[in-house]
């Protein structure tokens, strides 16, 4: 007889221990779930070419313009490659970014100083550094692939009069500037409109917001316009697009590293 209690016991603390997990477990398969369905409605646009602006704002208000391109190439079974060039001021004129987005490993990023006429090779260790003196780091620059996060799924809320999805994702990268990002997707098209970033103290650091939604080839939604807010240091980033055009022609060849030099 006490063995049969104590096996049911033992049962009863199974069932118990499986049923507090069991909705961890549901939080976690529902967000990887969304994520996948937000990773699959944004595959096929191959290429895309887009002009852009790119507005400092220090904390005391004070604030300096940026004229910048965006080359982008889509690439199966691996991340995106991008390529940013900076037009305007002169000062970072000819300043050329290069970045190789992978599913799995740390992203491959350059950067070619005119003034030094050097190729800078962005250590993966330096990734959470800010990109050119804006809000943006150089991580955030990569292509969204699900491997480089674990995701939650955290609820629903509304979001600018939209219901939206909550999801909590947790880089995979060690080298992470952040422990984990809050992100709000709108239910209908699955589009980003909101993220926060906490540093590695789990400290809210930056805020992403997305507006301004324009739809390509009855398919693709961008943000015309994307602010990343610093609440620690009250600075602003503002990225406001001006022209975007997809299936441009472009290629591998495109993307090279000694496309670097020669980008105008």
């Amino acid at each position: 007889m006490n063995k049969i209690k104590q096996l049911g016991t033992a049962l009863v603390m199974a069932l118990g221990i499986a049923g507090t997990s069991l909705p961890v477990i549901a939080d976690e398969a529902r967000g990887m779930e969304i994520a996948k369905e937000r990773k699959q409605r944004d595959e096929g646009w191959k290429d895309s070419v887009s002009a852009l602006t790119m507005v400092l704002e220090n904390a005391n208000g004070d604030s300096s313009e940026r004229k910048l391109r965006i080359n982008a190439l889509e690439v199966d079974g691996e991340g995106d490659k991008g390529l940013t060039i900076f037009d305007e001021p002169r000062d970072v004129r000819g300043t050329v970014f290069l970045n190789y987005s992978h599913v799995s490993g740390p992203d491959d990023q350059w950067l070619y100083l005119p003034a030094l006429k050097r190729t800078k090779r962005i250590a993966s260790r330096n990734k959470s550094g800010p990109f050119m003196g804006s809000e943006f780091a150089y991580e955030d620059l990569s292509s969204f692939e699900l491997e480089k996060y674990r995701f939650k799924y955290l609820g629903d809320e509304q979001i600018e009069g939209l219901d939206s999805f909550v999801l909590e994702q947790i880089p995979t990268d060690q080298y992470s500037g952040y422990t984990r990002q809050k992100v709000w997707l709108d239910k209908a098209h699955y589009r980003p409109l909101k993220v926060e970033f906490f540093d590695r103290k789990d400290t809210l650091l930056k805020t992403l917001t997305f507006q301004d939604y324009m739809q390509y080839q009855s398919k693709f939604w961008r943000a015309h316009e994307m602010v990343m807010t610093n609440h620690q240091t009250g600075k602003i980033t503002t990225l406001t697009t001006q022209q975007l055009a997809f299936n441009t022609g472009l290629e591998e060849s495109d993307f090279s590293q000694s496309s670097l030099k020669r980008a105008r």
